[in-house]
């Protein structure tokens, strides 16, 4: 009986959830119901309670979730000092002669706003409002150029400093403590967002890498898809002057992303404490653009808040489902179902691989991370996956999930700010070169894990 009313709240949550109810109260209301409902049937001991308090100050005193909220304020702060459009500006100036040249532009923008922000929406709409109305005034097809953005903006979910990664860290250090003590492992070692941060690194580097290629490629073969810009507008701007607006856009950003990604690389910093670097960073070069006022700083701190509530909000009502899921001995019902799987843990991590993907048509990363990680994470892991590289596939393939058509989240963000003439079908038709990039590099990191592994190791000895 306890089996069967833990599938039956497990579905009934995720119905909820779809229905667009508060993704929070959604979790923490089905819970409690259940709960209660189990309780008068005899079935649920209401004495798994007692451990919600611990839980919730387990999540206050974490250390590595201080890094969300400045995580956020570097990347609302330097999304409101304009970098993104000196950055589209500059670049495609800079290889706009070359045919594809403002495609490859926006791969390079994408990843360096992606290293800088960490936010996957503000990226996407922003890219869409500015360079898209550029692209098809130089003739770009209309799906290829939503492509390129709609792709390039969702590198923040991949590449470090993400706060996804850093949520996903938190949740998978977690998930590998519990994988340990179930196989009696009493001093297990840590996993740290710092480990995935640097476990992210080479798989997003290699994403960027194969999008500038492919857009290169295509544009020499199918020229009409990506022209060049006209000379004309080009030599307006002296070589110079060019290179000198080219340092002078580019250093800051990269110098915040070295410094905040390099004292995590060289281990004088938690991502907590570069997060806090970085979010002076921000500050610093807001001020330095001019954009810097107590009605700016307002503004971010009152987005920053929003956001934060909204995390920890869905943090804690995910905690209280989980308690409930295991009160109802589901955990173990998953386990059992896993691990019995043919195949062994081969067919176990791309049955739930699978199922993230599809549940990435309908719910927010959040969601899938605090309700399906802590849930599979541990079985998985059990049976033998390196919690480094599972974090990272996991991230990979939610991201491959948020560009697939019908339901991606990214196409939805691109199709809210695309000019008329761009229609839902084009920004799907040109999406799906990308969803076979993306594909193409989960395989790769399965048959490669030390793409993943190697720097890892290298650093921290993990």
């Amino acid at each position: 009986m306890a089996d069967t009313m833990a599938g039956v709240m497990f579905l009934f949550t995720m119905a909820v959830l779809m229905s667009g109810y508060p993704v929070a109260f959604a979790l923490g209301g089905s819970a409690l119901a259940f709960a209660g409902f189990g309780f008068l049937l005899g079935v649920f001991d209401l004495s798994f309670f007692s451990a919600f308090p611990e839980r919730v100050y387990g999540v206050m005193v974490n250390q590595s979730l201080v890094a969300v909220p400045l995580f956020i304020f570097m990347g609302v702060m330097l999304e409101r000092s304009k970098i993104s459009e000196d950055l589209l500006e500059t670049l495609g100036l800079l290889f706009g002669k070359t045919k594809g040249g403002i495609g490859v532009s926006i791969c390079l923008v994408g990843a360096l706003l992606a290293a800088s922000t960490g936010i996957v929406g503000a990226t996407v709409v922003t890219m869409g409002l500015i360079s898209l109305p550029v692209m098809l005034r130089y003739k770009y097809s209309p799906s290829f150029a939503s492509g390129i953005i709609a792709a390039s903006g969702t590198l923040g979910q991949i590449i470090p400093p993400s706060i996804i990664l850093v949520l996903l860290g938190d949740v998978i250090g977690s998930a590998h403590q519990q994988a340990q003590l179930s196989l009696g492992n009493f001093s297990p070692s840590a996993v740290s967002v710092g480990d995935l941060f640097l476990g992210a690194l080479f798989p997003g580097l290699l994403l960027v890498a194969l999008y500038i290629v492919f857009v290169f490629i295509v544009a020499q073969l199918k020229p009409d898809l990506a022209p060049a810009v006209p000379a004309q507008e080009l030599e307006a701007l002296a070589i110079g002057e060019l290179r000198g607006k080219v340092f002078k856009v580019l250093l800051p950003p990269v110098f915040l992303i070295i410094a905040v990604l390099g004292s995590i690389l060289a281990g004088v910093a938690t991502p907590t404490e570069a997060a806090s670097f970085g979010s002076v960073g921000a500050l610093l070069m807001a001020w330095v653009k001019g954009q810097l006022s107590l009605k700016t700083l307002q503004e971010v701190m009152e987005s920053v808040a929003e956001v934060n509530c909204m995390v920890f909000t869905i943090l804690l009502g995910s905690s209280l489902f989980s308690l409930v899921f295991r009160g109802f001995g589901g955990d173990e019902v998953v386990g059992r179902f896993l691990t019995n799987l043919p195949g062994g843990v081969a067919a176990a991590f791309v049955l739930v691989m699978a199922v993230m993907f599809l549940l990435g048509f309908f719910l927010d990363f959040f969601e899938i991370t605090f309700v399906m990680v802590p849930i599979v994470g541990p079985i998985l892991l059990a049976q033998g996956l390196n919690p480094i590289w599972l974090g990272v596939m996991i991230a990979i393939n939610l991201q491959t999930s948020f560009l697939t058509p019908p339901f991606g989240f990214a196409l939805f963000y691109l199709r809210g700010v695309a000019p008329k003439e761009v229609t839902t079908l084009h920004i799907y038709k040109g999406v799906i070169p990308f969803i076979l990039i993306q594909i193409l590099v989960l395989g790769i990191l399965w048959m490669l894990p030390q793409l993943i592994l190697w720097l890892p190791t290298q650093v921290y000895g993990s």
